[in-house]
């Protein structure tokens, strides 16, 4: 079982930048990949960023050159720092967990997710 806690978001005006934080605890946090997702209301939950368990990054269209990700193993924690905000950007956002079996892999399907945090709410006004 993996637990993941996520923190940071909030009320930000547009342009402006949030970090998230996904701290995981339970097993080995190296063995998997992680994936952030956002789901505004009306709306189905959707892929916003992934890093595989090497540390590569993989990034949805609507996202690329504003948000990067990264991860600490270490400190068993994931990061989504998001940058130059939208308002287009408000959502719920939710880390995920991938035990994924290849290093290198990064998916951005729901389903292939198996542990989620609590979600935390991300508003951009504008």
């Amino acid at each position: 079982q993996v637990q993941l806690v996520e923190s940071g978001g909030g009320l930000v005006q547009a342009g402006g930048s949030l970090r998230l934080s996904c701290t995981a605890s339970g097993r080995a946090f190296r063995t998997y990949a992680m994936g952030w997702f956002r789901q505004a209301p009306g709306q189905e939950r959707e892929f916003v960023a992934g890093i595989s368990r090497s540390g590569g990054t993989y990034y949805a269209d609507s996202v690329k050159g504003r948000f990067t990700t990264s991860r600490d193993n270490a400190k068993n924690t994931a990061y989504l720092q998001m940058n130059s905000l939208k308002p287009e950007d408000t959502a719920v956002y939710y880390c995920a967990a991938n035990p994924a079996p290849s290093i290198l892999a990064i998916t951005t399907t729901p389903d292939s997710y198996d542990y989620w945090g609590q979600g935390t709410q991300v508003t951009v006004s504008s």
